[in-house]
């Protein structure tokens, strides 16, 4: 069975999109799967901003795909880790939270970066292109060791 991993942003068109299409593709498909969601209700159902579309492409990734959908209690039960993209999300997933098995789960993106320093993934939706391709190469880094980790991990 596959070790699955779930990404979190706020409305999960933004950041957590780019966080499931960059980790996904530097996964083996065959042992893990990458999901993504949001903490608010607000574009449930709708694409991956247009922006985080482009940001992708330009980079070789097709995130078009995906479709946003909300964070529930039931995602600790279906996924073996929880990344989200800034403090607020991190307190919203938690406070779902059953036990302490579950919170264990959740974990911020960039601290796999910057260890232990919880350093929020900036939320581009009111900015400019720039700052989706900012979010894009912290997300890269970031996935780039996440992923080397995971592999190690469930090797």
């Amino acid at each position: 069975m596959p070790v699955k991993i779930l990404m979190v942003c706020l409305g999960n068109i933004c950041r957590s999109p780019l966080a499931e299409g960059l980790l996904a593709a530097k996964l083996p498909r065959d042992k893990f799967t990458v999901d993504s969601a949001g903490t608010g209700s607000s574009h449930l159902g709708q694409k991956p901003d247009q922006r985080s579309i482009q940001t992708a492409q330009k980079k070789g990734l097709n995130i078009s795909n995906q479709r946003a959908r909300l964070f529930t209690s039931r995602d600790f039960d279906d996924f073996d880790y929880i990344y989200v993209m800034d403090n607020t999300n991190y307190d919203t997933v938690i406070a779902l939270a059953k036990n302490e098995t579950q919170k264990k789960k959740v974990h911020l993106i960039l601290n796999e970066l910057f260890p232990g320093d919880n350093v929020d993934v900036p939320d581009p939706y009111f900015g400019l292109q720039n700052g989706f391709d900012m979010v894009y190469e912290m997300l890269d880094e970031s996935c780039d060791i996440l992923s080397k980790k995971l592999i190690e991990k469930h090797s």
